[in-house]
């Protein structure tokens, strides 16, 4: 330890805070929060304690320590979350599942304000905050400022009378009228402001009020003030998540059985999962999604059309893999560095996987596999990544034997999954094998973490999929003859269809009466469509039985 860093660590106070460990070049490599600073940051440099491998390489990259004291661990589990978004340390964000990540949402313009908590934002006008690594913390975090700030968790369906919350002070009782719509959407800001770290605005304002309703002899309403800042000021004596705060910063327990149970030289930060969707062989597409550190990351994900319309997983499958991995350009020594650098601004085909998950059994693999060879016929980047399935139906993992199944363009066999079956690990998590002819089926209890992580990729690979083709099914089953005419757009479609009615009524529309609503150019277009009532009737498309 340098003589520096010693020095500093005697300086630590023993109150609340959030510490900053910073490399030799003074960047910040990770952030966290401690309920008594000195005690805390002394654990990562105690020789005795037991670590993993991943806290000792931090430690082992430590120059320099910096902290910042708060009021309360409240302030400080806050703080933290702030911080780690708007410095992203490389030990924060690299090494973290989905599955110790919370954020708490606030649905402020909803006509019942509800605050709750969610492993998964979504784009539904609500306010998120977060993430934060510790749930428990999070939850217990709310728990407190519920009594400070009465908020309702959910809107039960039918519900006319305050809840037993409300008698408990716990909620504002909207359903009978106790608390305003705006008195409650106040209370809501003061909280927001709590979380975003703003807490002594907050007792400013409520000592603002209370001079004001004492003045006007409101006394219920001065009371409530004082409660308040009462309340806010015994946060800082409340323990949120305490000093025995989890010391190791590998949270992805997933990604670590993964990687011993499936033999990979590396721990896939990048995994992408592959899932086809259509209705009888129309508006067929196929999903990317992507999962950076277990995490998903959406900004990576990937949707293709495929191009011929057919009722074919397999041939999807296989034409979708091979689209993914066509790109030419980089040499092999360049396709590696963009892979160890993950993401790059030379496009995103060239930011390669470190495992491809495909939904589906042998048939969806197998053809995936031959894609991936048959792309990288002459080269050994594509051949090397390593391909599993998850079958639905019992949630086996599938992998294909090396040096098996059919010969890729240019006569080399397949090189299989890539992946070596560490039977050891099998074993102890309670799975088993079995064979099936070119493949094995890797059974594993569904509660461990590795099935779990495969699931939600899965599952977000379904799910993108489907909502692609139902959206192709929508605007094909909305679609009329006016949209197969060149220089009609969704405005001059509106205009048409808003003056005669309808998009059969514009087709049976004389010419003079196109003019008046178009240009003569246009109006020409649709009169000279088969089945437009303007054209000759020689011309006409006539079908017989």
């Amino acid at each position: 330890m340098l003589k520096s860093l010693a020095d500093k660590l005697k300086d630590l106070p023993k109150s609340p805070g959030v510490y900053f460990f910073k490399d030799a070049k003074g960047e910040i490599i990770y952030i966290g929060k401690a309920a008594v600073l000195k005690n805390r940051v002394r654990q990562y440099f105690q020789s005795s304690r037991s670590r993993d491998q991943k806290t000792e390489v931090l430690v082992g990259e430590i120059a320099d320590v910096e902290w910042q004291e708060v009021d309360s661990e409240l302030d400080a589990l806050f703080l933290e979350a702030e911080l780690v978004r708007r410095y992203l340390p490389r030990y924060n964000i690299l090494l973290r599942d989905d599955k110790s990540m919370v954020y708490i949402r606030i649905d402020y313009e909803s006509d019942y304000p509800t605050v709750s908590t969610t492993r998964r934002p979504l784009d539904d006008k609500a306010r998120y905050y977060g993430p934060y690594l510790s749930t428990p913390s999070v939850k217990q975090a709310l728990k407190l400022l519920r009594r400070v700030f009465p908020f309702a968790t959910r809107k039960m369906p039918g519900q006319k009378r305050a809840s037993l919350h409300y008698h408990l002070g716990l909620d504002p009782g909207l359903e009978e009228g106790k608390t305003t719509l705006s008195d409650y959407r106040t209370n809501l800001r003061r909280l927001m402001a709590v979380i975003e770290g703003k807490r002594s605005c907050i007792e400013k304002e409520l000592n603002r009020d209370l001079k004001k309703y004492a003045k006007e002899l409101k006394f219920e309403e001065a009371a409530k003030c004082r409660n308040q800042i009462y309340a806010l000021k015994k946060l800082s004596q409340q323990v949120v998540f305490g000093d025995t705060e989890f010391l190791d910063i590998s949270k992805d327990y997933a990604l670590n059985e993964l990687t011993e149970l499936l033999g990979l030289s590396n721990v896939p930060r990048r995994v992408e999962g592959y899932d086809i969707s259509h209705m009888s062989g129309t508006d067929v597409v196929a999903s990317m999604v992507v999962f950076t550190n277990g995490v998903s990351d959406k900004a990576q994900y990937r949707k293709f059309k495929t191009k011929t319309n057919k009722n074919d997983d397999f041939f999807n499958m296989h034409e979708t893999i091979a689209r993914r991995f066509s790109f030419q350009g980089p040499t092999l020594e360049t396709r590696k560095r963009l892979h160890n650098r993950q993401k790059t601004s030379d496009g995103w085909k060239q930011n390669l996987p470190d495992l491809v998950l495909i939904d589906g059994g042998k048939g969806q693999l197998d053809a995936a596999i031959r894609a991936r060879d048959e792309t990288d016929a002459k080269g050994s980047t594509f051949r090397k990544i390593p391909f599993i399935g998850l079958a639905k139906r019992e949630e086996q993992v599938v992998i294909r034997k090396a040096n098996t199944g059919q010969r890729a363009e240019g006569g080399e066999q397949s090189s299989g999954s890539n992946v070596g079956l560490n039977y050891k690990v099998l074993h102890k998590l309670g799975g088993f094998v079995k064979e099936s002819g070119d493949f094995i089926l890797i059974n594993l209890p569904h509660n461990t973490n590795a099935v779990k992580l495969l699931q939600r990729i899965r599952d977000e690979s379904h799910r993108f999929a489907v909502n692609y083709h139902s959206t192709l099914k929508a605007k094909r089953q909305t679609a009329s003859a006016l949209d197969d005419i060149p220089g009609i757009g969704p405005v001059t479609r509106k205009k048409l269809i808003k003056h005669f009615g309808s998009a059969r009524a514009v087709m049976q529309a004389t010419k003079s009466e196109l003019i008046k609503v178009i240009n003569k150019k246009i109006a020409k277009r649709i009169s000279k469509q088969p089945n437009s009532l303007n054209q000759p009737s020689g011309q006409k498309n006539v079908t017989t039985t």
